[in-house]
Parts: C-alpha cells; sequence; structure tokens
C-alpha cells in the first residue's frame, strides 16, 4: 500500500471525513478473521516485529503468550512486556515508511506568464490560477478573483482539460 499517497488524500479530509474513516477501520480491525489468519502464522517463541504507534516505529518482539484479543509479547530490545494487537505485527515485512516528502515545487524557469498553476492555501484549501506576474521568489497569481503571491516552492502543475485526468501525478488522456 503506498502510504504516502493516503496521507495526501488524508490531509484533504475533513475531521468528520477523518473520524468517519477511523471508526470504519476500527469496525474492519475488529472483525475475528484478522485475528485467526494472524494467530494461525504464530507460534510461542517466534521473533516478530510489530508497530508501535507511540513510537512510530517498527519493534522486534517475542511471542509469549496468546490472548483472546492480544497477544503478550518480550521487547527484544527492553526485556519489557507488553499486550499488542494482532493486527500490529507485521507478519509480511511490509515496509511501514510514510515518506511525506512535499513536492519540490516548481522553479522559475518552469514557469511562464499566462500559466495555470495550483498550491495550498493557509487553509489547506487546494486553489489554481493563471500567473499574472514572476518575481524572483513568487508568483502572482489571479486565483477565484483574488491576488495571491505564493512561493515558486509551493506550486504544482494544472492541467486544464476535460479530456485529461492526473493519476499519480501523470496525466491521463481519455
Amino acid at each position: 500500500m503506498e502510504f504516502t499517497t493516503l496521507l495526501d488524500a488524508m490531509n484533504q479530509a475533513s475531521g468528520f471525513e477523518l473520524y468517519r474513516l477511523r471508526a470504519a477501520i476500527d469496525r474492519v480491525l475488529a472483525d475475528p478473521k484478522w485475528l485467526i489468519a494472524i494467530r494461525s502464522q504464530l507460534r510461542i517463541g517466534q521473533e516478530i516485529e510489530y508497530f508501535d504507534a507511540r513510537a512510530n516505529k517498527l519493534r522486534p518482539a517475542q511471542v509469549r503468550e496468546f490472548r483472546t484479543k492480544e497477544v503478550l509479547v518480550r521487547e527484544t530490545d527492553t526485556g519489557e512486556h507488553w499486550l499488542i494487537a494482532y493486527t500490529a505485527i507485521n507478519l509480511d515485512g511490509v515496509d511501514i515508511s510514510i515518506r511525506d516528502n512535499p513536492q519540490r515545487g516548481l522553479s522559475r524557469h518552469e514557469v511562464a506568464i499566462g500559466d495555470t498553476v495550483g498550491f495550498l492555501d493557509h487553509a489547506h484549501r487546494q486553489r489554481s490560477g493563471q500567473i499574472v506576474r514572476l518575481n524572483d521568489k513568487t508568483v502572482t497569481l489571479n486565483a477565484d478573483g483574488q491576488k495571491w503571491r505564493v512561493a515558486y516552492g509551493l506550486l504544482h502543475r494544472v492541467h486544464n482539460s476535460s479530456n485529461a485526468q492526473t493519476i499519480n501525478g501523470e496525466l491521463i488522456r481519455r
């Protein structure tokens, strides 16, 4: 799963939408099929890695005891015992990194007066407009009937075509 794309989508969502998504995810994770599928692959004494949400990283551990909804593990590094959710165990060696690399934006040499570009405003709403002036560090553009001064690094291309769509940053024509 591409976590960066998912994080970008979540950053565009409202608080209510995120709450609703969390409720749906909690309901899916509570389904016993996940617990059964994971537990069937575990053995007492098995070395595993689990995701520690507090530390936001994987931790090595050893399975010590099975419980109904959780598993008791002993952390390899600290020797501490923790009850963790079965679904926190990374059995498949999934890369859990979320690379929140904002795009570098556009340089002064990549835009021209009249180009249509987009950016996120102060309230993190997507805006787009036409460049009317190039400054040393910013562009001046008209967006939604207002003039904006936006740093080059915050700009991205906007493809205006009724027959085009962007998917994962690539232009797809119908």
